[in-house]
């Protein structure tokens, strides 16, 4: 192979591995960037809420919450929570969902 053809697979494969990185979700709740940006002046750095602001994340009531409740209170806030749905993508939301579920089964 050329320099050329070689450059260009490496490219090929360097743009695959940043497309798969990028629609990854992080590894659990805490570690999200997009909980550490909008989630975490509330609830806290590790979920467990924060006193006068927003409730523990991992409680029997969020437990107890289906994904759709989730998903409406994230998209539409709820109380003095305010409402993500121009901020945040529905995979986004989604992410969330599941890791807050996921940090209520351990």
């Amino acid at each position: 192979m050329n320099f050329k053809k070689i450059a260009a697979w490496l490219l090929v494969a360097f743009s695959i591995c940043v497309a798969v990185a990028q629609s990854a979700p992080a590894s659990s709740l805490t570690s999200n960037p997009v909980y550490g940006k909008n989630c975490a002046k509330c609830h806290g750095d590790t979920a467990a809420g924060r006193h006068f602001r927003g409730p523990s994340l991992k409680s029997n009531k969020v437990a107890s919450a289906t994904a759709e409740d989730l998903r409406t209170i994230i998209t539409n806030g709820k109380g003095h929570m305010p409402k993500f749905k121009d901020k945040l993508s529905s995979e986004q939301i989604d992410d969330l969902v599941q890791q807050i579920e996921a940090a209520n089964k351990t």
